[in-house]
């Protein structure tokens, strides 16, 4: 066995590129939901992510006793980026993402330069506005930012927040903190199709991230597979029986699934194929 595993080949999983951002890791982790900044901290470094997302509205960012989320982490190893989670109008994330700009110049943390844009329909689905995601989207581009957009898996809005502006469109697999995977796997093959397919006016070099609604690691190995570039999840690892497992397991799952995109896998056969080829199978024994 020593020898297999030092004769093993190992394929490292590139760097992502988005915008002027390079992320080492293509799991993007959230910040809400632990029991403890503890079991958080420990949760971060097992699933490896280098970026974590944390929502800056006051309410969210500062606890009880005045303690800021920020203060639990360590923000000379994570880059921010802060989010516009708990908007529900254009004007609203808008002045959220400008306040995250702020607290991080503040902190010297590069993550100022970009901000990951909800803007939401209503508290019962928290699926995106169209509409006023896209207004928002316009207005913060033309005020230098860098916006990662959560969106529908619908895939002609993809394509209008790419042509807006957008450093990256990210498409839920299924309603915020749901568990229920990937939802619709046809309208995310579209999106990835549209927005990076040159055939179809895309670019394959455009990051495509699956945000929203990730509950098991399959669910992000199918996101991977798929073609995403990266899968931003929280409550999947925040809610897990034991957090710091599945965040392994979730970092485990995002190497996999890309790797086996990329790999090539083999054509699907309505018939069998055997493994072992017929010919030269000994079907008679001489003298029987």
């Amino acid at each position: 066995m020593a020898q297999l595993l030092e004769t093993t080949e190992t394929h490292p999983i590139p760097p992502l590129r988005v915008g002027s951002f390079t992320l080492h890791s293509r799991l993007i982790v959230g910040t809400g939901k632990y029991a403890n900044d503890e079991t958080m901290n420990r949760a971060l470094a097992a699933c490896g992510c280098d970026v974590v997302t944390v929502a800056v509205r006051r309410e969210r960012l500062i606890d009880a006793n005045g303690k800021s989320l920020l203060d639990a982490m360590d923000t000379s190893r994570l880059t921010i980026l802060p989010n516009t989670a708990g908007c529900f109008t254009a004007a609203d994330a808008v002045r959220v993402a400008r306040l995250g700009r702020d607290i991080l110049e503040q902190l010297k943390n590069p993550g100022a330069r970009w901000v990951k844009l909800e803007v939401l329909g209503d508290k019962r689905t928290l699926l995106p506005d169209p509409v006023g995601t896209l207004e928002a989207c316009r207005e913060l581009v033309a005020d230098g930012f860098e916006v990662l957009c959560y969106s529908s898996d619908d895939p002609i809005m993809a394509v209008r927040l790419r042509d807006a502006g957008a450093t990256s469109v990210m498409p839920a697999g299924s309603p915020i903190g749901s568990g229920r995977g990937i939802s619709n796997p046809s309208a995310i093959s579209i999106i990835l199709e549209l927005l990076k397919d040159k055939s179809a006016g895309g670019d394959p070099s455009y990051p495509v991230i699956v945000d929203a609604g990730v509950g098991t690691p399959s669910d992000v190995t199918l996101a991977m597979e798929l073609g995403a570039d990266g899968v931003l999840l929280n409550t999947a690892i925040a809610h897990a029986g034991d957090s710091v497992m599945m965040a392994s397991a979730m970092r485990m799952a995002c190497d996999s699934g890309w790797m086996g995109a990329h790999a090539g896998r083999m054509p699907k056969r309505r018939y069998a194929s055997a493994s072992s080829p017929w010919e030269g199978v000994v079907t008679h024994i001489p003298g029987e």
